[in-house]
């Protein structure tokens, strides 16, 4: 399930510049120009969706820096992408219950997927003093860390991102990597948190 609408590829939006924060955000770059790349290295992908998945932009300041870098690292492969002829449309998904979390697979905040793979399912998870603000439950509220070049990191670099990326369109080493069982349990973590935003 999403609640953004569509876009369409006949037209090309300028990249986000960051100062966005709508629940329905939606981006497109890449037009249908001539790759300029070299014969030994092909576009294994010419349309990328890209799903930013997030329990709040208000107050997180994991799930706003995150927005921050998914939105740099689109700026800058940009160009890449439109040489190439790629067109890529993005999500900006705002989970507000239990079912939709069910619905999408969503079982950490947050969460960026790439053609329907999470760009990275080595995760872990620590406490989050804004979310746990935000819900006052009961029990702490845990989001999302990020390993990149052997360092954790509460806000994914933008260096994570870009990898991400243009390994979906170039392929590669990970072409032939296995799309993730997406299950429809929510944790308990994430049910803790709805109960409680849901009684305010």
């Amino acid at each position: 399930m999403s609640e953004s609408s569509s876009t369409s590829d006949t037209g090309c939006c300028a990249p986000p510049n960051g100062s966005n924060k709508g629940e329905n955000d939606s981006v497109c770059c890449g037009s249908q120009g001539t790759s300029t790349l070299p014969n030994n290295m092909q576009v294994k992908k010419e349309h990328l969706d890209i799903d930013f998945m997030y329990l709040d932009l208000s107050i997180c300041t994991r799930c706003q820096g995150t927005e921050s870098s998914l939105d740099e690292a689109i700026t800058e492969v940009s160009k890449i992408l439109e040489a190439t002829g790629t067109q890529v449309n993005v999500q900006k998904i705002h989970v507000k219950s239990e079912v939709q979390a069910a619905e999408l697979g969503f079982v950490v905040s947050p969460t960026i997927r790439v053609n329907g793979q999470d760009i990275q399912m080595n995760f872990r998870e620590s406490r989050c003093e804004s979310c746990g603000t935000l819900c006052d439950c009961e029990g702490e509220v845990s989001c999302r860390e990020w390993e990149y070049q052997g360092q954790w990191y509460v806000v994914p670099p933008k260096g994570l991102i870009i990898e991400a990326i243009l390994m979906e369109v170039y392929g590669g080493a990970k072409e032939e990597r296995e799309v993730a069982h997406r299950t429809e349990r929510v944790p308990d973590n994430l049910k803790r948190f709805f109960d409680s935003t849901h009684q305010k």
